[in-house]
């Protein structure tokens, strides 16, 4: 099967502790990853700079096109303190073309405003799933260049799924829990997921489904959110089955912070996650609301 991914490539210095690494990144690497490994055709459409080690992607087997710009590739700073994340942002790459995909199941996930209105409306009438993460969508940067987000107004329509965090939640409904993901429903998404640290909930219909990660020692956490997308991306286009998509998409999670790795080696092997989705999957709960 087919999976693509619109969104910048990334090279990002990751301050931890008193470590400093600088490592590609951003959900067009992420997400397409993720997707190799749950043994996926993956595509990405992105743009990047000289200075971006292409024979990455070629080594992996990502599909990409029209990728390269004269411009640097986008870059970050992230400070990682446990469970948070200061980032700020260094440089920006022009924006990404549009380009028609035959993908069956696509991710957008823009990093920081690559994704034009136009070229987000051709995007999302190309597959019958569409996963998006809106957090480019809403990130502004203050004086100091640091990311803060921003109450953006966004077109929902043909969105088969969306994860937010709480904070940007807010910044799409005005409002917070259960309300604000009923808010999300009403616009037209069928999957509304939320991921607050360990907790992580997903409203279908009436029903409020819920799993929470173990209290692991955390590392390097960026990216876990798009390993995340990718995952129950990957597995509704495989299983058709949300339930199942939910636990796999949180065993890739607990995966990935249980190697301890950095950047993309901490993306997890297909065994590493489906053992993990055996166990939220005896573990999930859920509410009607």
């Amino acid at each position: 099967m087919k999976f693509a991914v619109f969104s910048h490539c990334t090279i990002d210095t990751v301050e931890l502790g008193t470590s400093s690494n600088e490592q590609i990144g951003g959900a067009a690497c992420y997400c397409s990853i993720t997707a190799r490994n749950l043994k996926f055709d993956a595509k990405i459409h992105t743009k990047f700079g000289n200075d971006f080690p292409k024979e990455f992607l070629l080594r992996n087997k990502i599909e990409f096109e029209n990728a390269l710009s004269e411009l640097p590739t986008t870059r970050f700073k992230i400070t990682i303190s446990g469970s948070d994340r200061t980032i700020s942002l260094l440089n920006t790459c022009e924006p990404i073309e549009y380009s028609k995909t035959n993908a069956d199941g696509i991710v957008i996930s823009p990093v920081y405003h690559e994704i034009t209105n136009d070229v987000y409306k051709k995007i999302k009438q190309d597959s019958s799933f569409v996963l998006l993460d809106p957090q480019g969508f809403l990130r502004q940067t203050d004086s100091e260049k640091r990311i803060i987000l921003e109450k953006t107004d966004i077109d929902l329509s043909k969105i088969s799924a969306i994860k937010t965090s709480p904070d940007e939640l807010f910044c799409l409904t005005n409002n917070i829990g259960i309300e604000a993901m009923k808010n999300l429903q009403e616009r037209g998404v069928e999957h509304v997921i939320v991921t607050n640290k360990r907790e992580i909930t997903m409203l279908v219909k009436d029903k409020l489904y819920s799993i929470t990660l173990p209290n692991l020692e955390l590392y390097d956490t960026t990216g876990i959110g798009d390993i995340f997308c990718s995952t129950f991306c990957c597995t509704m286009l495989k299983e058709k089955d949300f339930f199942w998509a939910l636990c796999f998409a949180g065993g890739a999670a607990q995966a990935a912070i249980e190697s301890k790795e950095i950047g993309l080696e901490k993306i997890p092997a297909k065994g590493a996650i489906e053992t993990n989705a055996s166990y939220f999957y005896n573990q999930i709960k859920f509410k009607q609301i």
